[in-house]
């Protein structure tokens, strides 16, 4: 079972629905035992930042969250998901966020021949070839949605890139915890892929 945070976020029912594609049971849910008894969690989520880290202390989620990662427990962050997994954000001044990786939230940049937000298709270079990319050639298109990026401050995590008016760390990964900054289950085929990708790592856990 893969358990899909529910925080009152945007966006969620599609990645539901991405899943459930793919044949994996999934449940939307903030209850702790549910969670943290899943095979795989997903954080998902359109919204501002400093918003959804209230819902998800009111909600006493980010605690669960840590204790999600802590377990070694497979997880995705996707899109705003990506970004509350980090210190904090442009976008709220003075809002922690959870603090599971290190980097910050920055604010793309106005740039007078593109727009912000950046809504659109980008291809991905691939720095450090993660899991989340198995099979999947440099250069693949992908969607985004966002007005802010994140500045990783650890390289070597750093497993797929974009450019746009500035560089953009599109994806991470770091033992378990995988997360992405574009749309996979906006992105075609190829966010297919990358969503099959995950599974496979929780298939995989599972068989150890």
């Amino acid at each position: 079972m893969i358990a899909i945070i529910d925080y009152d976020a945007g966006n969620i029912k599609s990645v539901e629905k991405a899943f459930q594609f793919l044949k994996q049971d999934v449940v939307l849910t903030r209850d702790r035992d549910e969670i943290l008894n899943a095979e795989a969690v997903v954080l998902p989520g359109v919204g501002s930042f400093g918003d959804a880290m209230m819902k998800l202390e009111h909600y006493g989620l980010a605690d669960v969250i840590r204790e999600v990662v802590k377990r070694h427990t497979p997880f995705l962050g996707i899109c705003l998901g990506l970004q509350l997994l980090f210190d904090s954000s442009d976008e709220t001044p003075g809002v922690k966020g959870l603090g599971i990786l290190p980097g910050k939230i920055i604010k793309i940049p106005d740039d007078q021949g593109l727009k912000v937000p950046h809504i659109g298709w980008n291809s991905l270079d691939f720095p450090k070839k993660g899991r989340l990319f198995e099979e999947i050639d440099e250069g693949a298109y992908v969607y985004f949605v966002h007005s802010y990026y994140l500045a990783c401050d650890d390289p070597s995590i750093v497993t797929a890139t974009t450019d746009y008016v500035t560089h953009i760390h599109a994806s991470v990964e770091k033992d378990n915890v995988f997360a992405c900054q574009f749309h996979p289950e906006k992105s075609s085929d190829i966010g297919l892929k990358i969503l099959s990708n995950f599974v496979h790592v929780v298939e995989t856990q599972k068989d150890k």
